[in-house]
């Protein structure tokens, strides 16, 4: 399961719903939801191919 930080809690979480992100820089992230508060949370995971 992807890992990213919560900047509310403050903490390392499980991403809830995670789906893959491609960003204009052609670099791989994940976003999803942290399941404690429910607020948005991104881990960028490195460049894609």
């Amino acid at each position: 399961m992807a890992q990213a930080r919560c900047m509310k809690c403050k903490a390392q979480v499980e991403v809830k719903d995670p789906h893959d992100v491609k960003m204009k820089n052609g670099m791989a992230a994940i976003s999803g939801v942290c399941p404690t508060c429910g607020t948005k949370v991104f881990k960028i995971v490195g460049k894609s191919k």
